[in-house]
């Protein structure tokens, strides 16, 4: 393997995209805390898994439900051939 070199202006340029990088990353997992506290917060006040509520609004943010319920129509299916919808 060989060594690659940087010069000064590549140097910059690199630490600057790691350091935004990790500033971004740690906003990212900040937020996602707090996400993760509202929906199990909500999830307790209206009795529903917080697991639920996640996978809605991953749903919603994806914009699938039209795919998400098909994919469900067809699993319904397939446990309806082989008996197994208790």
């Amino acid at each position: 393997m060989t060594t690659r070199t940087f010069n000064a202006e590549a140097k910059t340029k690199l630490t600057q995209l790691v350091n935004e990088g990790i500033a971004v990353l740690q906003e990212v997992d900040t937020l996602r805390e707090g996400l993760n506290d509202t929906v199990k917060a909500i999830a307790d006040e209206l009795e529903i898994k917080p697991s639920i509520l996640k996978k809605a609004i991953s749903i919603a943010h994806k914009a699938r439900l039209n795919e998400t319920n098909q994919e469900n129509a067809t699993l319904n299916e397939i446990l309806e051939t082989v008996g197994k919808t208790y």
